[in-house]
């Protein structure tokens, strides 16, 4: 082989060679569309970055201020805070100010303690009056009751009513707890006793009873004669003759009227009629009434009185062969003998010792209220 032939080595290249190298073939070139979405890609995340930083900025504005506002609301609330502080502290002071001193607080210590006291001897006081006068109401009511069972008895001999009184007038007493009212107490308890054992006839169901018997009275019609020939002058004139109707029937009409006996054994009574039946019946009605009255007031002697005075004008006036006078008289007669007048207790030992317990009672209020006053 000739030399033109022979490769040539790297280090027997030529100077020109050497020199200016031949230039390396170019890259080949990537395809158009990989490289385009590489920028565009490349590009979003630059966007993306610089909106970031752009947001990033923004919210550290927004945070700045906002914290420069609540410096701002901070400090305004503080001057506020610190201008109330202010006021108030001029407003404690200004009350300080007026408040009193020690001493002036110490003076009105001592007397308000000293108006503390004073009242409540004042309230004291007043208890201790109205529980006197409390008790005294209570003890004079007593005594009025005691006096009215007084009066009942001696006006009407009412022994359940005097009986009541007497029995309110010892609990008022036994109410008082007061070991001083033993006399008094021992005296009404006799008393009461007394009023229990003593009779009581019923005056009512008397009363009642004559009344029943005023309204019979009011109805008494007398009673006509009847003619009866027994052998006198006007049977021997009516059987005379050929006995014919009318002769006799004349002598009965006519006997209506008048009659003659000359052998009578009793008087023969007028009949009564018109305004003399109306003024006996009135007095007899008078009569029943006034005995009425005594029946209630225990009058036993113008009670029986009354009665008499009643049987009287039945016997006078009445023809006792009338069922009705008949019975009416009957009743007087049982009804007189009825007892009506109660023989009462004294009750003026047990007033006069509840008296003596009153004014013994006064007397020892009037020497506590002296002893307190002295005391003061």
């Amino acid at each position: 082989m000739s030399e033109a032939s022979t490769p040539n080595t790297p280090e027997e290249k030529p100077a020109s060679e050497a020199v200016n190298p031949t230039p390396a073939p170019p890259p080949a070139k990537a395809p158009r569309s990989g490289g385009g979405g590489l920028a565009a890609f490349a590009l979003l995340i630059g966007l993306a970055g610089a909106g970031a930083g752009g947001w990033s900025l923004w919210q550290l504005h927004d945070m700045q201020s906002r914290d420069q506002q609540q410096a701002e609301d901070l400090q305004r609330t503080r001057d506020d805070s610190a201008k109330k502080v202010d006021e108030l502290a001029q407003r404690l002071d200004s009350r300080l100010s007026a408040l009193p001193s020690a001493t002036e607080l110490d003076e009105r210590r001592r007397l308000l303690a000293n108006l503390q006291n004073d009242q409540q001897r004042m309230s004291q006081r007043l208890e201790s009056v109205l529980d006197g006068s409390r008790q005294d109401w209570r003890l004079d009511e007593a005594e009025h009751l005691l006096r009215l069972a007084t009066l009942r008895l001696s006006a009407l001999q009412d022994v359940a009513s005097a009986e009541a009184l007497v029995q309110a007038a010892d609990e008022i007493l036994r109410e008082q707890d007061d070991l001083a009212a033993f006399a008094a107490r021992e005296q009404l308890s006799r008393s009461l006793e007394a009023l229990r054992t003593t009779a009581r006839p019923d005056r009512v169901g008397l009363f009642l009873q004559l009344g029943a018997l005023r309204e019979q009275a009011a109805t008494l019609n007398p009673l006509a004669p009847t003619f009866e020939g027994q052998g006198d002058v006007l049977s021997e004139l009516a059987a005379e003759g050929d006995g014919s109707a009318w002769w006799s029937e004349w002598v009965k009409k006519l006997s209506d009227y008048f009659r003659i006996e000359f052998d009578a054994d009793r008087n023969v009574r007028p009949l009564l009629s018109g305004q003399s039946l109306s003024q006996v019946r009135l007095s007899l009605s008078l009569a029943i009434e006034q005995a009425q009255w005594a029946a209630l007031h225990g009058q036993t002697g113008v009670y029986q009185q009354s009665l008499k005075q009643a049987e009287e004008i039945l016997d006078a006036h009445f023809n006792l062969d009338n069922p009705d006078s008949r019975a009416l008289r009957q009743r007087f007669g049982e009804l007189a003998d009825a007892s009506i007048e109660v023989k009462v207790p004294d009750l003026n030992e047990s007033l006069d010792a509840l008296q003596a317990y009153l004014q013994r009672k006064q007397a020892q209020r009037r020497q506590g209220a002296a002893a307190a006053e002295e005391a003061q």
